[in-house]
């Protein structure tokens, strides 16, 4: 079974957050900016939420809010769940789908190490299928 520090190693441990006083544009440019489709919230070090473009969506463009004016304090999440780099894939897909999440914080001893999207652990999934398969294979073989 993968561990989510396996993950990391292969991904990378990058981390792209934004402050709780900025605002809603800055999150959802750099969101486009790299690719990705939530942000860390943090204040200095210490993790205070999370904003994703469902985010985006629902609290600000179907409310009618302002995005420049908006600060992303006002629409994260501030109840994040997290996991552990000693977790298996299994379980945080198990986590994610309970907790209807698509990202998912990695944290060691308080500290953000990483975060890991549903892709990641799809991926992780399929060539962990991939790799038995193929030792099926050579076994049948012979």
């Amino acid at each position: 079974m993968k561990l989510v520090k396996n993950i990391l190693a292969s991904k990378g441990n990058d981390i792209w957050h934004i402050a709780p006083d900025d605002s809603v544009l800055d999150g959802i440019r750099m969101m486009a900016d790299k690719g990705i489709g939530a942000l860390l919230v943090m204040n200095n070090e210490s993790l205070v939420g999370i904003i994703s473009e469902r985010d985006y969506a629902r609290k600000v463009i179907l409310e009618g809010r302002s995005s420049e004016k908006t600060p992303v304090k006002d629409i994260m999440t501030t109840e994040v769940i997290c996991t552990k780099p000693e977790q298996t894939v299994e379980e945080c897909m198990l986590l994610m789908t309970e907790n209807h999440i698509r990202h998912l914080p990695v944290k060691q001893d308080e500290k953000i190490v990483g975060v890991l999207s549903i892709g990641d652990l799809v991926k992780a999934i399929i060539e962990e299928q991939h790799f038995t398969i193929k030792q099926l294979e050579m076994y049948i073989a012979g």
